[in-house]
């Protein structure tokens, strides 16, 4: 098999429907898509990353990044929802990218996305565990740091030290927990999600009115901070620059529409609810984004946001007016948190199980349970790796990692809608990207431009990856792939030679 052969879609369209005891089972509609990529979207981007990203960065003009964000989103999302409609099946931009780019850039697109869930569920572990010692500081139960915080931080120019602490075990314990909750079955996940998102955005909600009600005009004066050094690294932030910084940074709150597209076979009529799900989610949560930014620098001053519970920071600001809110956003982010962990737990799994019936990973990751119905050994895997990295690392080196990850993903996406409008313009499309000649390229070029505004020590921790993943390609895959499927859970025989 060359490195450019393309998977027919003809074959992908007939995995998506095929049947049997060991298939995933479609359970999925229009609204738990998109409270699928609610709950994915709405966590620790706006309960973390945001006041990070003000305090930083941007200052009160984070509202301002997250309008850039949310269009450089919005333009992915139409190329998204497109492929979406045209091959609904699990694996999301791996999939497409192997109909349409060929099978070595499907790969290079599938780490990428291994980058961007791991890294992501990692990073959100983090954050659920800030908020979730803090609500047991409420409670008068103080958890030693030794055992809460992660050995390693990002030190002078990015280089990691040792903290002294020996594991972030809070952010351990979630994520086994909720893959535990992923292997009981989708039917079950979904409503366990549906009932925390919205939970969790009726508390976003409320955090929004209040915080408008009780917020300081003068903490919005200058909208947009003038340019400064920062004095510990020597780097510009603020100004104009600052705003286009953050963007790149919090990119990492926008992970989760894409995850729609990862149920796509679990998903009843996915041609239509897998774009409504992209499409929905997104716009929802980039309204309260703005919205919640804005409610936050106006609680409190931006600079005061550089903790690891910025939301709870600002309603604090406040004083005893807002004392009896701080308590429902710590209960609140943690339980939501675990949303978030859930839907990016749920589609690392899938794109796992999508490669392992291409022969790319091992057919272990693509084992299903015989009653559940749900790709267990694949989640368990995930479960264990994102723990590592969740109870090892701090989440702004995490962030950054996702969101250059994310980023390159959007961008090979917007690039396959061109590929496919242009080498097969008949195909059936249940979703058409509008005015794609447009879209399409004005999505790789965002993607590239925030991309650039990223910490460069960022790009060498992506080459880094990539590199190990080439090796794993050669030594594995590139072996072993085929354009067969899975029969009684067990993978056609690979390639000649392999």
């Amino acid at each position: 098999m060359a490195l450019f052969d393309k998977k027919p879609i003809a074959l992908l369209l007939a995995q998506a429907e095929e049947d049997g005891e060991l298939s995933l089972r479609r359970g999925l509609g229009a609204f738990q898509l998109t409270t699928l990529g609610v709950g994915a979207i709405i966590g620790a981007g706006i309960f973390v990353i945001t006041g990070q990203a003000a305090a930083l960065h941007a200052g009160p003009a984070i509202a301002l990044s997250f309008v850039v964000a949310g269009v450089v989103c919005a333009l992915a999302a139409l190329c998204y929802a497109e492929l979406a409609s045209m091959i609904p099946v699990s694996g999301s931009a791996y999939t497409y990218a192997y109909a349409t780019l060929g099978q070595l850039v499907a790969w290079v697109i599938a780490w990428d996305l291994m980058a961007e869930y791991l890294f992501a569920a990692a990073a959100v572990s983090v954050g659920w565990s800030g908020y979730f010692v803090g609500l047991m500081g409420d409670f008068g139960v103080h958890l030693p740091a030794l055992l809460t915080q992660a050995p390693f931080a990002a030190g002078e120019g990015h280089a990691l030290v040792a903290t002294g602490a020996l594991i972030n075990l809070p952010a351990v314990a979630v994520v086994a927990l909720i893959a535990f909750v992923l292997i009981l079955g989708v039917g079950q996940s979904a409503a366990f999600n549906a009932a925390i998102v919205c939970l969790k955005v009726a508390v976003v909600i409320l955090v929004i009115v209040f915080g408008f009600l009780y917020a300081q005009p003068e903490n919005w004066v200058p909208f947009i901070p003038p340019v400064e050094t920062d004095p510990a690294t020597g780097v510009s932030r603020y100004g104009v620059p600052g705003i286009f910084a953050a963007a790149g940074v919090i990119f990492f709150a926008y992970l989760g529409f894409d995850t729609v597209s990862t149920a796509a076979q679990e998903a009843r009529d996915p041609q239509r609810t897998i774009p409504i799900g992209i499409l929905a989610s997104l716009a929802v949560c980039t309204v309260l984004y703005i919205l919640m930014c804005l409610a936050m620098t106006g609680m409190a001053p931006f600079r005061l946001l550089n903790v690891p519970a910025p939301v709870y920071a600002a309603v604090d600001h406040v004083g005893p007016r807002l004392a009896w809110l701080k308590p429902v956003v710590t209960a609140t982010a943690t339980v939501g948190l675990g949303s978030t962990l859930l839907a990016l737990l749920y589609g690392q799994s899938r794109i796992f199980y999508a490669m392992a019936r291409d022969g790319l990973l091992p057919p272990i990751f693509a084992r299903v349970h015989a009653t559940r119905r749900t790709p267990w050994i694949g989640t368990i895997i995930t479960a264990i790796v994102a723990a590592t990295f969740g109870g090892l690392f701090p989440i702004g080196i995490l962030g950054e990692l996702v969101s250059v990850g994310t980023l390159l993903a959007f961008a090979l996406i917007c690039a396959g809608v061109i590929y496919l409008r242009i080498k097969h313009p008949d195909l059936k499309r249940g979703f058409k990207t509008p005015l794609w000649q447009a879209t399409a390229p004005l999505g790789i070029l965002t993607c590239a431009y925030l991309i650039c505004q990223l910490p460069a020590v960022t790009f060498v921790r992506l080459l880094v990856w990539m590199a190990i993943g080439l090796v794993v390609y050669f030594a594995y895959a590139y072996r072993h792939a085929h354009n067969g499927v899975l029969s009684g859970g067990v993978a056609l025989a690979p390639r000649d030679g392999a």
